[in-house]
């Protein structure tokens, strides 16, 4: 379960072996279906096509209010604080084409100031929905009042990878482990007799209060190549009052008139509270005027509802504004009709993918041919850095759980 960069690792120079064609993602060691956990949710890149494009698996999370999951922090390595991100809410989120649940937007997306991705220390982030759910939260530790020690039983939950060939890939699913060693801010568990894994990294670790109810008192970061011994996890009642208290109290971003999405071409924004829901106000040249565009694609014009490319003229391609309801996919067409810069060759071993047509249509392809999927203690299994747009993109590794 651990890491959700299931394959959106590390880019690599030069693999010796070949990446595979295909991107798979399992789900806890040892671990039971966890039907019933609908707080813990799936933390995916976003979908920039309405068909065609294959579900990234990144992480697991935990909804902590209506409108905020608390997920680790190096869930957002390869995109960013400020990349496009899609949550899924369900049980089953894997094999395609039917997942059972439903996607919702990310917002915002932050990361606590104090982490470490070589140690892992304060690796947790939260990211605020596009709107609330109608879902109830994990409860939050009560502060002072959260005993944790070795020997102490937890249960952990996620979408992560479950080390057996025959269990279906991308469910939730859940499994006990042992507290084995406490600290101020952090935590280590062991298998009794499951073990989070690959995929579950952000996801929750719960203990039973004094009240006999689950609550969330662990991030899970991190743990040993072959989820077999150790996972290592952040403590939540640390991140309470500098980190998670404050983010919960941040008013709603005030929004004015929105630009209208057929003139996103010819119309220049200054903030993103102009845009449209699901759009950035970004400036794709230096010095330029800034508009209104997903992150994954370039600046461009939105037309009519649609369900697939055939039902947009030439030129344009049916694309994902937002990820489910009745006018989340729109006729899309580019402002400019020449084709991106290539990548530079020493672009350390990552090829870019082509798009489709005359716009980069995002980098969770090109994302996957850089995957490296490991642990602490393997290869490098945080994530490298991408830019948001079409260009110049470098990926570097990093260590994760």
């Amino acid at each position: 379960m651990f890491l959700a960069l299931w394959t959106l690792s590390a880019c690599a120079p030069a693999p010796s072996t070949p990446l595979p064609s295909t991107t798979r993602t399992d789900t806890v060691v040892s671990g039971t279906e966890a039907r019933e956990d609908a707080a813990v949710v799936a933390l995916l890149a976003r979908r920039a096509r309405c068909t065609g494009e294959p579900l990234t698996l990144l992480c697991t999370g935990s909804l902590i209010a209506p409108d905020v999951v608390l997920t680790a922090a190096h869930c957002l390595e390869i995109f960013g604080t400020d990349g496009a991100y899609e949550v899924f809410l369900g049980a089953r989120l894997l094999p395609e084409p039917e997942p059972e649940g439903r996607f919702m937007r990310v917002a915002r997306a932050v990361r606590h100031p104090g982490y470490d991705r070589t140690t892992h220390a304060w690796d947790a982030a939260l990211l605020r929905l596009s709107k609330p759910v109608d879902v109830s939260p994990l409860p939050l530790p009560e502060p002072g009042k959260t005993s944790l020690e070795p020997g102490q039983a937890a249960r952990v939950v996620g979408f992560g990878d479950t080390k057996d060939a025959s269990t279906p890939a991308g469910q939730r699913r859940q499994g006990s482990l042992v507290l084995t060693e406490v600290e101020a801010a952090a935590f280590r568990a062991g298998p009794s007799p499951a073990m989070s894994c690959v995929g579950d990294s952000g996801g929750p670790v719960l203990v039973r209060g004094v009240e006999g109810r689950e609550v969330l008192v662990g991030v899970t970061a991190s743990g040993d190549v072959a989820c077999r011994t150790e996972a290592f996890n952040v403590r939540v009642d640390a991140l309470l009052e500098d980190f998670i208290h404050p983010f919960l109290a941040e008013p709603a971003e005030p929004r004015g008139p929105v630009l209208p999405l057929e003139s996103l071409c010819t119309a220049a924004c200054t903030s993103d509270a102009q845009c449209p829901a699901g759009l950035a106000c970004e400036s794709v040249a230096e010095g330029g005027e800034a508009r209104c565009l997903q992150p994954a694609l370039q600046e461009g014009d939105y037309g009519a509802v649609c369900a697939e490319d055939a039902q947009c003229g030439a030129g344009s391609v049916c694309a994902r504004l937002e990820p489910e309801g009745e006018d989340a996919c729109r006729c899309f067409t580019p402002c400019a009709q020449t084709p991106p810069a290539p990548l530079p060759e020493e672009a350390s071993g990552c090829a870019g993918t082509p798009g489709t047509g005359p716009w980069v249509w995002g980098v969770s392809a090109w994302a996957l041919l850089c995957a490296t999927r490991s642990r602490r203690g393997g290869p490098s299994g945080g994530a490298g850095a991408l830019s948001r747009r079409g260009g110049a993109r470098a990926c570097a590794g990093r260590r994760g759980g």
